[in-house]
């Protein structure tokens, strides 16, 4: 029997319009709106679509959405300067830095700069030492966007053995933690692990998040599994994940497509950190 397929677009539009019911609300009793930040560096294709729905959700709920589209030869003091700006205004409740930077820009340097508070990918080294220690409430979009997909869904997590497939600070260390921290058996994989498969086979639940197409095989995936699929890759075809979808769905329990999967939840996520830092500035008032 195929998997059942976990629909990521309609979880993150409930969420959304959870999201924006709660705005709603908040700006009939204070008159004030949640305010992003999104700063976009060159002319990367993929970058700028993803600057898009994330401009397009934020019209949606009712998020205030500034966009700098700075040029690829943009200084790194220059964008340093400008989001030293935006940490000082009272009006934009997060900021976004869309990555990847053109290389002459230190990554690190620019998510660093961002205040903290208003770190709505959850990349500053603050919130991600509260990751470690289980108090964030500014959490990496992505794996947090895989949680809700199994809360959602039903799926436990705890007592589960979970493989991860990817180590990036974006996706693969903060799944990690995240499951960690919800009681599961963490084993994360990477480039340098040996006999791959020894591990993906023996997993209640694979994320793979790995940035190579069709990369995990049926044969790769424990009977009843259920798998997440966090990877983005462009083919001739259009848009393919890190799964081989058509023969793991007749394997796993659970499945998530792409697109349609991880893709809506990360910037359901998004929404749902902007929203909470914008609270928190509100209680701080």
């Amino acid at each position: 029997m195929s998997a059942a397929i976990i629909n990521g677009k309609e979880i993150a539009s409930a969420i959304k319009i959870e999201i924006a019911e709660e705005l709603k609300k908040i700006k009939r009793d204070t008159g004030k709106e949640a305010g992003l930040a999104v700063i976009l560096v060159g002319d990367d294709t993929a970058s700028a679509v993803y600057v898009r729905n994330k401009k397009k959700s934020c019209l949606e709920i009712g998020i205030r959405s500034s966009e700098y589209h700075l040029p690829k030869e943009t200084s790194q003091e220059a964008i340093l300067s400008l989001i030293g700006s935006l940490n000082n205004n009272s009006e934009i409740h997060g900021i976004l830095v869309q990555l990847p930077l053109p290389h002459h820009i230190q990554s690190n340097k620019i998510i660093e700069t961002i205040a903290p508070d208003k770190d709505v990918d959850g990349f500053h080294p603050v919130n991600v030492g509260k990751l470690v220690a289980n108090t964030a409430s500014l959490i990496s979009c992505t794996p947090l966007g895989v949680i809700t997909l199994l809360d959602k869904t039903e799926i436990p997590i705890e007592g589960k053995r979970v493989v991860i497939v990817g180590r990036s600070n974006i996706v693969g260390k903060p799944a990690a933690l995240l499951f960690l921290h919800r009681n599961a058996t963490i084993t994360v994989c990477h480039s340098k692990t040996r006999n791959l498969s020894d591990y993906t086979n023996k997993a209640d639940i694979l994320v793979a998040a790995i940035g190579r197409p069709a990369f995990i095989k049926a044969d790769m995936v424990k009977k009843g599994a259920v798998v997440i699929d966090v990877g983005i890759n462009r083919d001739e075809a259009g848009l393919i994940g890190d799964v081989d979808f058509p023969s793991v769905k007749e394997r796993a329990s659970y499945i998530t497509p792409v697109p349609g999967g991880v893709g809506p939840m990360t910037i359901a996520m998004l929404m749902k950190n902007t929203l909470i830092a914008f609270k928190n500035t509100l209680n701080k008032t």
